[in-house]
């Protein structure tokens, strides 16, 4: 239910048909009604739910006169735009849903993070194709806590992560061969134990949000390392092609457990369109750093992987003394 502020109500009814209370022999009057648990005065078949600002929301159940439960209606509120407050916050790049994918064979994964006064739980997911959004069917698989959305154009089914702060799913439908012509729709329901609702959408192709594993590093020998595609990475590789930024790094960086992060290190990129890949490192490098993108659109890098290339300690002090010998 949606509320701007003003003083409202919203009726709810224990048994949809008339003819089902006679079925039952009851009086409409016999019916009782609770609110969290807690008894109301309001009886019959009808219940009128108050509605006030973000007050309102709750379990409301119906009893017959010896107690049993007839119905159970849980009201969710969902507040003016203009009015809410959020249960999420925004992250760097100004939204509420991150969502990514290591490749391109439809599936995906999206994050949000919770305010810090307002953690509550996914209450629905919809996922969908764009042109989708008034022909798709959603249902949920409470035992599984999963949700399926189905169209003509598309075939998602998502489930939500163990910590609660993001979701995974996959399209059924998805060929990565094929040009993606439609963006994909998700929107997350989320709420409180206050029974507030909000909703967050976020639209996009996967071109747009993919980003590869990390490539796997070694050494061939002293002067040329070899990296793989990821293993997650869709193949084959000539059809789904690589950009490979190499970093080479000189400098001391002695306590640096990430020298991929030196901003003085030369850099040189890279199109490998072939499963192993090769590269000749100059003379001196301490230490070589590797990470992919997609050749084909403007999408996200990869994380670094690096190896290092000093020779250790002792081989240089043998070196040395055997020059003089």
């Amino acid at each position: 239910m949606e509320v701007d502020g003003t003083l409202g109500q919203q009726p709810i009814s224990c048994l949809e048909m008339p003819e089902d209370i006679v079925r039952r022999g009851y009086h409409s009057q016999d019916i009782i009604w609770k609110k969290n648990g807690i008894k109301d005065t309001q009886r019959g078949n009808l219940y009128l739910v108050r509605l006030l600002e973000s007050l309102g929301g709750g379990n409301y159940t119906c009893h017959s006169g010896d107690g049993s439960l007839l119905n159970y209606t849980e009201v969710l509120i969902r507040q003016d735009e203009t009015k809410r407050r959020r249960i999420l916050v925004k992250n760097k790049q100004d939204n509420y849903l991150k969502c990514s994918t290591q490749n391109y064979n439809g599936e995906f994964h999206c994050s949000w993070t919770w305010h810090r006064s307002r953690v509550g739980k996914a209450a629905f997911i919809k996922a969908r194709r764009v042109l989708d959004d008034h022909n798709s069917h959603c249902s949920m698989d409470p035992s599984r806590h999963q949700w399926m959305c189905s169209s003509a154009q598309s075939n998602f089914s998502c489930s939500v992560d163990d910590s609660g702060s993001g979701i995974s799913c996959l399209d059924q439908q998805h060929c990565p061969y094929a040009e993606e012509r439609q963006q994909i729709h998700i929107t997350v329901f989320v709420r409180t134990d206050e029974f507030l609702l909000e909703s967050y959408s976020k639209r996009f192709y996967l071109s747009e949000i993919v980003k590869p594993d990390k490539v796997r590093i070694g050494k061939v020998n002293k002067t040329v390392v070899q990296w793989s595609y990821p293993s997650s990475w869709n193949r084959p590789s000539s059809y789904f092609p690589l950009t490979f930024q190499i970093s080479q790094l000189r400098g001391r960086c002695r306590k640096c457990e990430n020298p991929c992060t030196d901003l003085n290190a030369s850099k040189t990129r890279t199109v490998c369109s072939t499963d192993f890949c090769q590269f000749e490192v100059k003379h001196r490098v301490k230490a070589v750093c590797v990470r992919a993108k997609d050749a084909l659109c403007d999408s996200q890098w990869s994380e670094w992987t690096h190896i290092r290339m000093k020779r250790g300690r002792k081989n240089r002090k043998r070196m040395h003394h055997q020059k003089y010998i």
